[in-house]
């Protein structure tokens, strides 16, 4: 039986065996295929961390994970054209990677972007995740037009889950993306992957109490010509956010994913004026701490003044998996055994 954790984290749990293919792998596949696989991370990981510290004691972890286009072998029929999903399953090997590097991190509270439905989230849990103690899971349509949506996957309580699929920020798109014309122009800026919003009921670490925390899991528009659009989400998002505040001004809230831009940017200054502090605002910039393979931070977890009492942010950390050698287009190198995904986990501990 395979100790993952162990292999992977120094962990002491003992995971049972892990599906490569669940139908047909024996042990002995499993076995040398994470081998295999651990030594390609070895060799070509060239951000994060090469190991995930351990939890403080009575702290619990967030992370947050662009997952990269978690899509099953189930034909969407809904998804036609160019978004059409009849082969854009995720590679096997991209499945056991990716569940190497959520078993190495073992978060508490593991949000994704990039999944394409609550069923594919449940059958990739249920197949390389089964042990892990993540009871309570959420996926709701987003609205986009690729079906990729915003998830979490929890060992607490969900109480609470809602969206906002294409619900208008203001405004139409320009006629012009870059030189080109827009393929969006004059129609209404919406969201393009709608935020998720999750309350999760956090028990204290004696187990006599609990606390609520409120989670903003986020994939703002991607391309270099977008800022527009994602400087309107990040403001529509900020009025959601301030919706939630009005009517609990002391709740903790966290606002985590993929934003698509780095701190210096104006969507995520919208956040950082609104008094939203990034976890890593004290650390010097450094490998450690890029999140995506093309060498930028834009994964953030951004925590306001309630969240951040309970956030140790020392903590914090990026996981580092394969990467693509560097100035290789993902156009020429599609994937590899060993490639996870084109992001990696970003985590925090916080006191329960």
């Amino acid at each position: 039986m395979t100790n993952f954790a162990q292999l992977l984290a120094g962990l002491v749990l003992v995971a049972p065996a892990f599906a490569m293919n669940p139908a047909e792998t024996t042990q002995a596949d499993s076995d040398a295929q994470i081998e295999q696989f651990s030594q390609t991370r070895e060799m070509m990981r060239q951000y994060g961390v090469d190991k995930a510290p351990a939890k403080a004691e009575g702290a619990f972890r967030l992370t947050t994970y662009n997952i990269e286009n978690l899509f099953d072998t189930h034909d969407d029929p809904s998804l036609t054209g160019r978004n059409d999903d009849a082969d854009e399953a995720k590679p096997q090997h991209e499945l056991v990677a990716t569940a190497m590097a959520i078993r190495a991190v073992n978060a508490d509270v593991l949000c994704f972007q990039e999944i394409e439905s609550e069923a594919a989230l449940i059958e990739y849990r249920d197949n390389y995740l089964s042990d892990m103690g993540y009871e309570f899971v959420i996926s709701i349509d987003a609205g986009n037009d690729r079906g990729i949506e915003n998830a979490v996957l929890s060992r607490f309580p969900i109480t609470n889950a809602k969206n906002w699929p294409k619900k208008p920020l203001g405004g139409v798109h320009p006629e012009k993306y870059g030189t080109q014309k827009n393929w969006y122009a004059g129609e209404p800026i919406e969201f393009r992957r709608s935020p998720l919003m999750v309350d999760l009921e956090i028990p204290s670490a004696d187990g006599s109490d609990s606390w609520s925390l409120t989670l903003f899991v986020m994939h703002h528009k991607s391309g270099r010509y977008n800022t527009y659009w994602r400087e309107a989400e990040a403001t529509g998002t900020l009025e959601l956010i301030n919706k939630v505040t009005k009517a609990r001004p002391d709740r903790a809230i966290v606002v985590l994913g993929d934003f698509n831009a780095e701190v210096m940017d104006k969507s995520v200054q919208t956040y950082l004026d609104a008094g939203f502090v990034d976890i890593f605002v004290d650390r010097e910039s450094s490998s450690e701490i890029i999140t995506h393979e093309s060498g930028r931070r834009i994964d953030l977890i951004l925590a306001n003044k309630a969240a951040l009492e309970h956030m140790d942010t020392d903590s914090a950390f990026v996981y580092g998996t394969a990467a693509r050698p560097e100035g290789t287009n993902w156009r020429d190198l599609e994937t590899f055994d060993g490639y996870a995904a084109d992001h990696y986990p970003v985590s925090v501990d916080m006191s329960r």
